[in-house]
């Protein structure tokens, strides 16, 4: 259905939303979008960094009288 659309039909939706929707709403509309996208990837990171932060490096913890026989 959506494979059919072209360039003067994306043309055509686009200024039928302007018209309805006005050029501040959509603007102010779009500027929620960008926040809410910002929001998501500092959310990410942050949870890339917590998950990092929570691993523990390995270590061996082999006593030391069986390091010697090995």
């Amino acid at each position: 259905m959506l494979n059919n659309i072209g360039l003067p039909g994306l043309l055509l939706i686009a200024v039928v939303v302007l018209v309805l929707f006005g050029r501040g709403k959509i603007s102010s509309l779009m500027g929620e979008v960008g926040k809410g996208i910002t929001a998501f990837k500092k959310g990410v990171d942050d949870g890339k960094k917590e998950i990092e932060d929570s691993v523990e490096a390995a270590r061996d913890v082999t006593p030391a009288d069986e390091k010697d026989k090995a």
